[in-house]
């Protein structure tokens, strides 16, 4: 595929992922704040993930500043992209209809927040993460260009190494051993396996 094509794709989902989280955006903030455990380098990760899933594509998409590095791959690399990248929509919006007004985008427990155990949280804890990840793969093969395809998986693998971690300590001391039970019958990013 030629890449005016594969830009336009990666953009339109880009787009999409807006459409879906605005909504959630709006509704959390009526609701309390009761544990916010954001931290500068909380701060400071979700900073570079902007950049490496936000910044840095649109760049590549509307300027010519990183053409020097681009790469290119098969067509069937390119269709594999626009798959991955559409299951990562549909998890990026189960994940947000699921949890509802306990969504939030940093490490916060809001007042009433609920385990969400149902949905596609009934297999995986964190199907968020999971979309995410899906995201960043296909960033790096709709974006062929080594900076603008590549800096999602780095930038957000960066974030989630540093964060998942910290989520699950939180969610364990609001939930106790509810949580401990939910963490043993799911997995963290893909049923069955992680």
């Amino acid at each position: 595929m030629d890449t005016l094509t594969l830009k336009i794709i990666f953009l339109v989902f880009f787009v999409l992922t807006g459409v879906i989280r605005k909504p959630y955006q709006r509704e959390i903030k009526s609701n309390t704040i009761i544990d916010n455990r954001k931290t500068p380098l909380e701060n400071g990760l979700l900073a570079c993930v902007l950049l490496g899933m936000f910044v840095l594509p649109l760049i590549y998409i509307f300027t010519p500043l990183f053409n020097f590095v681009n790469y290119s791959l098969p067509v069937w690399a390119n269709v594999l992209g626009i798959v991955i990248f559409a299951i990562a929509l549909y998890l990026f919006w189960r994940s947000h209809h699921d949890l509802g007004k306990n969504w939030s985008p940093t490490l916060q427990v809001r007042e009433d927040h609920t385990l969400i155990t149902n949905g596609i949280y009934q297999s995986i804890r964190h199907p968020m993460y999971t979309a995410i990840w899906l995201w960043s793969i296909a960033q790096a093969l709709l974006l062929t260009n080594w900076i603008a395809g590549l800096s999602g998986v780095i930038t957000f693998g960066t974030l989630y190494f540093f964060r998942v971690g910290n989520e699950e300590k939180m969610m364990l001391e609001q939930f106790g051993e509810q949580y401990q039970a939910y963490r043993q019958r799911t997995k963290r990013l893909v049923p069955f396996l992680f």
